[in-house]
């Protein structure tokens, strides 16, 4: 599991003054990217890679008073040229504020379209 933690931004906040839906997605986008990185073990193969699905529970709302979240991915499972991950956003106090399943598709950039994952990957994404 991949963790990392992100301040709440002021920014991030809705008319109602309290993190705005689409923000948990942000956060979520952010650890995954980084985990991806991490995995693959190249900054510029994760470009190579799309969001194909995101289903999110939220589960609490966030404030500013939270001060900071920590965001988690993981890996669910690896298919021929998609990979799929467990999301979490936790506040610095352990309450679980959503939980997230994504697809990710791995992508050729020449056609733009899916491609296989390469046994180096996925070994990267096993670890």
């Amino acid at each position: 599991m991949y963790e990392r933690r992100i301040e709440i931004r002021w920014a991030d906040l809705d008319a109602s003054r309290h993190v705005n839906n689409a923000v948990y997605l942000s956060y979520l986008e952010e650890v995954r990217t980084a985990w991806v990185e991490r995995a693959v073990g190249d900054s510029a193969t994760v470009w190579d890679y799309v969001l194909a699905r995101v289903e999110i529970d939220y589960k609490r709302e966030l404030t500013l008073a939270d001060a900071a979240v920590v965001a988690s991915c993981e890996l669910g499972g690896v298919g021929n040229s998609s990979v799929r991950t467990k999301e979490r956003v936790v506040t610095e106090a352990g309450e679980v504020a959503a939980e997230a399943e994504a697809v990710i598709v791995a992508r050729d950039p020449e056609t733009g379209r899916s491609r296989p994952i390469t046994d180096a990957e996925r070994a990267g994404f096993a670890r």
